[in-house]
């Protein structure tokens, strides 16, 4: 078991759900996400943000809890 790995994957997740939550009660606090719906157009932006700042982390994080586990290293 890997303490650092873990503790980082549950950051990863942590962030990834602080995001989801922060994107549904308050979305003007994600500058990236206007930025996103500008470049993108208003559904592809709001897509690529949800990957990006949650799918993705979320995932990572994941990954990162089973292997350190199973006695994986992050470094």
């Amino acid at each position: 078991m890997n303490p650092i790995t873990i503790g980082v994957g549950f950051a990863a997740i942590a962030y990834g759900i602080y995001t989801a939550r922060t994107r549904r009660l308050a979305p003007e606090k994600f500058a990236k996400l206007e930025a996103m719906k500008k470049a993108w157009g208003e559904k592809a932006g709001v897509i690529v943000h949800v990957v990006g700042y949650t799918v993705l982390p979320v995932v990572l994080g994941l990954i990162l809890v089973l292997t350190g586990l199973r006695g994986g290293s992050l470094f």
